[in-house]
């Protein structure tokens, strides 16, 4: 039975392509070469730490796969029987029992005794020490350096940039008032955005957030009004705007100046905050785009507005921390109750606005970095001083940040181009427990390096440059320690045509080719017969300049009933026209005098008598 069986399925596959019910895996030898093309080239900033870079490879890079295998053994080994050629010389004797199974692995004989047996304390502490090399010195070797890709479409500077939690899209914000939505599972090789939004018109995209479950993100402008989108792009809504008339900043429903930054709360999904140039902080609920929850006054020495320049939350979203444009650094902790008066306030860190805060995962450590182009490194428990201060670190724009590698065990920073300054744009990692610089990474020979992020799940570094010409998002990454992300998209080729795509193909027409789009024939003299005929041109009618001459009325005579009627009564004479109007007053003179009415006699006495003068017709004629 078990042989019908076997004929019955053979039978039945025959029927089936022979490539049915297998798995066509893409050949590794196209996903090493789409590797190979985003190889990074070594780029110019030496290492400052030469311990570090002994382990790494020679174009500079991070150490990239497995050690390197144990030197080769002798000629006549297993290298011999690998490449399938006969064994050459007598045959190896038997292993003796007392080898162990490395030895054989390894592909060399043993000289001298056998090597005991590792005990489990050895392998322990083996282990602690490969623990303690890792979060040492060798934490430069895990930075992913090896591959880069750069995400284009932005015309200026990209200024903004979030990284959903999964990895898998990516939010680039810019000066050209543009965010530009990337997916990695839907991206091909040609790295394009699948959507792009304009918040608002004019205004600089300054901040982006996810939420915590990745379904919503904010989007903070240089507008008054924060916006939520969801994950697709679709705009949920934009918190109201306040009234720039009325004084305390507590009293108004918003915002009344321009946004300097805002973050999701990472424990909370329907609280945000953002910072304001107005000089306030708020926490809103995203459930009522109407309504703020609380409004946060920084502490000042002096009753003025000035602006709070970033701010972000803690790990657990139960401490806000700003940074103030008098150079001070303000922590509040969120708790019943709680006002404005900030519980740590530390005056005069920086001489120069602060662009970015960052909280440590364990609460302990802050980072602050500004345009005096320094970072500072603070302890929350000791917030006199700086733990360190790293100096040399140009920066120009308002949105550069600091950052933390997934393990804590790096802090890294953007530094900006300068115009005198041989450097470009660099990723600068320094170490967090030696507090020394590990390493700087050129990024970019032409643009400033502003936000840069180290994404936890899939290993990739996110680097954000730009000009007042062209902006990208640069991604590090290392195929052999990197997850997805951008190893999803390098490998997959744009789709080829198929013969049942259609196209439409523009036609064009010549617009005097054809009879159609030809110009008219010349009407002007049409034209200006028209102007001449007041009908045609609507002419308005002219004044009358007489009692019945001069205008359209009563050009003829007798065209009017009441013209008709006041002729033929003899009031309208022909010779009105023709008459002096001097000589037709003055024949009243005489009998005005000899019997003056109503006014005239009351000033008969006072009266001064009136000399007219003589006509100079006579003069003229002669």
């Amino acid at each position: 039975m078990a042989d019908g069986g076997d004929m019955d399925e053979e039978a039945m596959r025959a029927f089936f392509p022979l490539s049915f019910g297998k798995i066509t895996a893409r050949p590794s030898s196209a996903v090493s070469s789409a590797h190979s093309s985003t190889l990074r080239k070594p780029q110019n900033p030496s290492n400052p730490n030469p311990s570090t870079s002994a382990a790494a490879d020679d174009d500079g890079g991070a150490m990239i796969g497995p050690p390197r295998p144990p030197p080769a053994a002798p000629a006549g080994d297993d290298d011999d029987e690998e490449e399938g050629g006969g064994m050459i010389g007598p045959p190896r004797p038997p292993p003796l029992s007392t080898h162990g199974e490395g030895e054989d692995d390894e592909g060399g004989g043993m000289i001298g005794p056998p090597r005991p047996p590792p005990a489990e304390e050895d392998e322990e502490e083996e282990e602690e020490e490969d623990d303690m090399e890792d979060d040492g010195d060798g934490g430069f070797n895990r930075i992913p350096l090896s591959n880069e890709i750069v995400l284009r479409g932005h015309t200026k500077v990209v200024s903004a940039l979030a990284v959903d939690h999964t990895g898998s899209r990516v939010l680039s914000g810019s000066y050209d008032y543009t965010v530009r939505m990337y997916d990695f599972q839907g991206m091909n090789s040609k790295l394009q955005s699948f959507r792009q939004l304009e918040p608002f018109e004019g205004h600089q995209v300054r901040s982006l957030s996810w939420s915590p479950t990745s379904d919503r993100f904010l989007c903070v402008t240089g507008s008054a009004q924060a916006k939520i989108y969801d994950r697709d792009g679709l705009t949920l809504g934009e918190f109201v705007k306040g009234d720039m008339y009325i004084r305390d900043l507590k009293n108004t429903k918003g915002h009344i100046s321009g946004l300097t930054g805002g973050e999701w709360n990472p424990k909370s999904k329907e609280t945000i905050l953002t910072s304001s140039e107005d000089g306030s902080i708020r926490l809103w609920d995203v459930s009522d785009f109407k309504s703020q929850k609380q409004v946060i006054k920084p502490k000042l020495v002096r009753p003025m507005r000035i602006p709070v320049t970033s701010c972000a939350w803690d790990h657990e979203g139960k401490r806000i921390v700003g940074g103030i444009g008098d150079g001070s650094i303000q922590l509040w902790t969120v708790k019943t109750g709680w006002g404005s008066r900030p519980d740590i306030h530390v005056e005069k860190t920086h001489t120069e606005d602060i662009t970015g805060v960052k909280f440590s995962t364990d609460g302990q450590i802050l980072l602050s970095r500004s345009m005096d182009s320094t970072l500072k490194i603070w302890d929350l428990r000791r917030m006199k001083t700086p733990l360190k201060v790293f100096e040399d670190l140009p920066n120009h724009y308002a949105e550069t940040n600091a950052a933390f590698s997934p393990d804590e065990q790096l802090i890294f920073t953007g530094t900006s181009i300068e115009k005198d300054g041989d450097n470009g744009g660099l990723l600068c990692f320094f170490d967090r427990k030696k507090l020394e610089l590990v390493s700087r990474v050129g990024i970019s020979p032409h643009y400033s390096v502003i936000r840069c992020l180290w994404h936890p799940r899939i290993n990739q570094v996110f680097a954000t440059v730009g000009d007042k010409k062209e902006g990208g998002t640069h991604i590090l990454y290392d195929p052999s320690i990197s997850q997805r992300g951008a190893l999803v998209c390098v490998g997959r080729a744009p789709r080829k045509k198929s013969v049942d795509d259609f196209e439409v193909q523009p036609v064009i027409h010549n617009p005097h080719a054809l009879p159609l789009f030809r110009d008219q024939p010349s009407r002007k003299r049409q034209r200006e017969k028209i102007l001449k005929d007041p009908l045609k041109s609507h002419k308005p009618e002219a004044p009358v300049n007489g009692p019945g001459y001069g205008g359209r009325v009563g050009t003829s005579k007798g065209s009017l009933l009441t013209q008709y009627l006041l002729k033929e009564g003899g009031l309208i004479k022909d010779t009105w026209m023709d008459e002096d109007p001097r000589e037709a007053i003055l024949k009243y003179a005489d009998a005005a005098e000899k019997d003056p009415k109503f006014i005239a006699p009351a000033y008969s006495q006072t009266q001064p008598k009136p000399v007219f003068a003589e006509s100079d017709s006579d003069n003229e004629e002669k």
